[in-house]
């Protein structure tokens, strides 16, 4: 067996995970040589700007169904079981991970020491243990790099193992299927097998601290991007995937804390990785211009499409899968902040792509409500975005990231309303989806219509001007707003049918009722109280 790169003084995977007879173990190799060991395993292609694209293979998203928990005594009591977090068998989990050392026997394998968490205080030390270079280099972009003396004495306290050419058996192993994703608090691992998807790596650990964080150290982890302004204002932006949270926080005149996972303790923001993971699908330089020159040497692109007999990628190309990506370290980003940190917000910005074009462009919240669209966490999804949706449907996700919470969401919610409570924090609902009618009528709200509305949220331009009401969801909204039409703010008057309007409201705000019931035993009367007001 052959070891290369740095290592630390910690290096044996033979303690830690039982693991020997490697053929070679890659340790912390560089960008470029992660980039060129692809190529020389035909696992990649180099792209016409230097960037690295690889396909994942068969799994080009995460698989929440197969995504498991090992239920003992730390996670027993703790944990929300169900459709989210299922439960795994400690004795299951270690034959599994025996089963998945057998295999790894005589195979190169290439192993990356990083950090979680940008605030020393909470600063959480992990290595990642990868078949592939590419796999690596996602770890590389994706979590905090330790500095060259840090390595020589590099401890983890946890470690992610990541062997998408192992296949599990499911009535031997225990699995749904041949792909798995599983944490184990007590043995501080999580082990990935069955898939090349790499954002498998990143949510694992985003999961793992979303039960460390609340349960363990009183910080609320957030599903969530963040910057600051020149003034040392924080504004940080929940929204699940394709509401435009990672677009809406390249700010050029702001800079970039962290584009997906963050923590807020007592007074500071702080982001829990080194990198951005990005969509790519119809990316531009005009729409999105810090995101398309960060696709650069040493970004990693993921299942894209290329113009025809190049290596020029086609961001149109959906073929593979909408889900097209790119992950890239985020000193790519010219006006990132360097520790990626900041002061406790002084905006927060919840996104929803509301595809049946009810909901204002943008709306204050009071914390009541605030509480319950963090709880709500809705979204839509529109026909074509997954298999076997063809019209809008609702998407209610606890958090704005429920598959990604270990533990009840009131956990989430009551920390949030404990930060909230006494202060001047301002909370808006800002809808990034459909306007003058639903999918397939309206039309998709401008993004320079979007970032003017919170650009002037950020700078105090909305304080003083006229509020009005909008009827059943009870939502606040600007009657005038700097560079933004005064005729769209108000959702109703941009529908020509407003009946057609009015019945598309009140049945919206029945699944917000609906999902909410949930919720109901033990929320604070106040929060129920802000649920949208049924007529019928």
């Amino acid at each position: 067996m052959s070891k290369f790169g740095n290592y630390g003084s910690n290096s044996d995977l033979t303690v830690s995970l039982g693991l020997q007879g490697v053929a070679a173990e890659y340790w912390n190799l560089t960008p470029e040589e992660l980039a060129k060991a692809t190529l020389e395993r035909n696992q990649g292609t180099e792209t016409n700007l230097g960037a690295l694209a690889i396909n994942t293979g068969a799994f080009t998203g995460r698989s929440p169904k197969d995504r498991f928990i090992v239920k003992d005594e730390i996670t027993e009591e703790a944990v929300w079981w169900g459709n989210v977090n299922i439960p795994f068998s400690p004795e299951k989990f270690d034959a599994l991970l025996d089963r998945m050392m057998e295999y790894a026997a005589g195979k190169e394998l290439f192993i990356r020491d990083s950090f979680a968490c940008a605030s020393p205080s909470y600063k959480m030390s992990l290595r990642v243990v990868a078949e592939y270079p590419w796999s690596n280099m996602f770890a590389y972009n994706m979590f905090l790099r330790p500095e060259a003396s840090e390595i020589q004495d590099f401890s983890p306290e946890w470690h992610v193992v990541c062997l998408p050419g192992f296949l599990a058996d499911p009535e031997r192993d225990g699995t749904r299927q041949s792909n798995f994703a599983i944490l184990n608090f007590t043995r501080k691992m999580i082990i990935i097998g069955g898939t090349g998807y790499t954002g498998e790596i990143k949510k694992g650990i985003f999961s793992a601290l979303n039960f460390i964080l609340p349960h363990q150290k009183n910080v609320l982890s957030m599903h969530c991007s963040a910057n600051i302004g020149k003034a040392g204002d924080t504004a940080i932006f929940f929204g699940l995937s394709g509401t435009g949270k990672t677009t809406l926080s390249s700010d050029p005149n702001r800079m970039l804390i962290g584009d997906d996972e963050h923590g807020w303790s007592e007074n500071e923001v702080f982001n829990f990785e080194g990198g951005c993971y990005a969509k790519t699908i119809d990316l531009s330089e005009e729409k999105e211009p810090q995101i398309f020159h960060a696709i650069k040497t040493g970004a990693l692109l993921e299942n894209i499409g290329f113009v025809e007999n190049s290596n020029v990628p086609n961001y149109e190309d959906g073929s593979i899968t909408e889900n097209t990506r790119v992950s890239y370290p985020i000193y790519h980003i010219d006006n990132a902040a360097n520790p990626s940190l900041g002061a406790s917000p002084k905006n927060i910005f919840f996104l929803t792509a509301d595809a049946f074009g009810v909901l204002p462009p943008i709306s204050r919240l009071t914390n009541a409500q605030a509480m319950y669209h963090f709880m709500s966490g809705y979204t839509a999804k529109v026909a074509g975005t997954e298999v076997g949706i063809t019209e809008p449907t609702t998407t209610f996700s606890a958090g704005f990231g429920a598959a990604f919470l270990p533990l009840h969401p009131a956990t989430y919610a009551k920390l949030l309303g404990d930060k909230l409570n006494g202060t001047d924090i301002k909370v808006w609902l800002i809808n990034t989806g459909w306007s003058g009618g639903s999918y397939g009528v309206g039309q998709r709200m401008k993004l320079s219509y979007t970032r003017a509305m919170i650009t002037a949220a950020l700078e105090g331009k909305l304080d003083d001007v006229a509020f009005e009401t909008l009827p059943i969801f009870n939502l606040s909204f600007p009657s005038t707003c700097e560079n933004v039409p005064s005729e769209i703010l108000n959702p109703r008057n941009t529908w020509a049918d407003k009946e057609a309007y009015d019945a598309t409201s009140e049945n919206l705000a029945k699944k917000f009722v609906d999902n909410f019931k949930k919720f109901e035993e033990g929320t604070h009367a106040e929060i129920l109280a802000a649920a949208p007001t049924l007529v019928h």
